[in-house]
This record gives C-alpha cells, structure tokens and sequence, in this order.
C-alpha cells in the first residue's frame, strides 16, 4: 500500500527543480498534491509529466510575493479540505552581491519570497496541519548554515528560514507535528546554473546530486516512523566544488 495513499500536501516552487520532484514522487506514492507555482502553464506541464498520477496533482497558481495570492491560496485550499498532511515549502530566489553594492531591493525580494513567504503561508494554514497532525519541510539550502562572500542577501534568508523552522518546531512539538529542515548542497537545478554563472565556474550538472535525490531524502523522513524526530538533514554532492 502507498505510504500517502489518501494524505494532502502542498508543495510550492514545485514547477522544476526539487519542488517538481518532490511534487511528483508524493503523487506516486498516492499523494494528493497541490502542486504552487507562479506560471500556470508550468504547473500544467508537470502534470503532464507525471503520466498514471497526473490526475492527483492539482495546479494552484499563486505568487508568493503577493500577499493576497497567499490569503487566496490558503482560503482555496481551506474550501477543498477539511486537513493537511504535508507542507513543503521549495520556492526560493537568489541574488548575488557583496554588501558593499548589493541592491538592498535585491535583499529585500528575497526576503519576501524564501522567508515572508513561507511564514505566512504557514500561519494561514496551521490549523489544517493541525488537524491532520501533519508535516512541514522547509527546502534550506547549505547557505542557511555557512554564508559566503557575495551571498549575504540570500544566506541572511536562508538563516532566517531556519529560524522560523526552529521556533515552529518548539511550538508544536507537543502536539503530534513534525518540523523539518532540509539543507541540500549544490544540486542540478536552474538556480545552480545560476549560481555557477555568479561564480564563474563551469556547470556540470551530472557532477552534481540530482532533484530526484533530495526528493528522496525528504520522502524518507516523512515516512520516518513518529516516534522518532527527525529535524536537520544536511546533504551534500559527493564531489565537492574547490
């Protein structure tokens, strides 16, 4: 039997990437999955992807630098579900620049969108992953651990993610939910390419762990039996950028 057979989950920034994978493996394994994005098209084509289980998954368009679009999310899935299960959140942006120069725009949309972004999501709809004693996965990033010259914008954000991870966690912890982090390394996504660009380095994706691998990490900690608590996971490509 499928571990998720009958759960709902939400997954954001699930258009590509590692979002897209975790989407995908949920509904395999009997998820239904509300799978977020900003591109409707995008999402759609997902779908398209995922063959048998297509039908499990449930585009739901929303931009989440735009407050209203949360509220109106969360209020759409409040409608269609009397609980949640599972909440990941992978939407993410980055922008390099060392503090010097750095736009404090550039900060400023980062922080909206990898921190604002999930807390509120996650404030608007805790009472539905209460009722289902349900699981939330903040997607970090090894950023979030050990910042580097010309990310301070983004590490701030991801420092500050794990902060709201942590604090969520001690909040719930006597009520049966699960909080975990996940810090991945870098990993063959459009935004690494992005990155290695920045740098100035050569990008070779097939050096690097793939979406489907922290995919699998994350499934494996959800399925993790409750009596056990799982909160950090750091990940890392075996071959390590100089």
């Amino acid at each position: 039997m499928a571990f998720f057979k009958g759960q709902v989950a939400v997954v954001t920034g699930a258009s590509r990437g590692i979002g897209k994978a975790i989407a995908l493996d949920l509904a395999l394994d009997g998820a239904i999955v509300c799978i977020v994005g900003r591109n409707l098209a995008s999402l759609e084509a997902v779908g398209a992807e995922a063959g048998t289980v297509k039908d499990w998954l449930i585009p739901c368009r929303a931009d989440l630098e735009n407050d209203q679009d949360i509220l109106s999310l969360a209020a759409s899935l409040k409608r269609a579900f009397d609980g949640l299960d599972v909440l990941v959140h992978c939407a993410g942006t980055i922008t390099f620049g060392e503090i010097g120069m750095a736009s404090v725009d550039d900060f400023d949309r980062q922080y909206r969108i990898n921190v604002r972004a999930p807390y509120f999501l996650t404030q608007g709809l805790l009472p539905m992953i209460r009722a289902r004693k349900g699981q939330v996965v903040f997607v970090n990033s090894s950023a979030g651990i050990l910042a580097k010259a010309g990310t301070a914008g983004y590490s701030a954000s991801k420092h500050a993610l794990k902060a709201v991870a942590d604090a969520l966690r001690d909040e719930v912890k006597n009520e049966g939910l699960r909080v975990i982090s996940v810090y991945p390394g870098r990993t063959a996504t459009r935004m690494q390419a992005e990155i290695s660009r920045a740098e100035g380095i050569l990008y070779f994706p097939e050096s690097l762990m793939q979406p489907g691998d922290i995919a699998k990490v994350v499934l494996d900690a959800l399925r993790l039996d409750r009596n056990a608590e799982i909160t950090d996971i750091t990940v890392r490509p075996a071959l390590k950028c100089s």
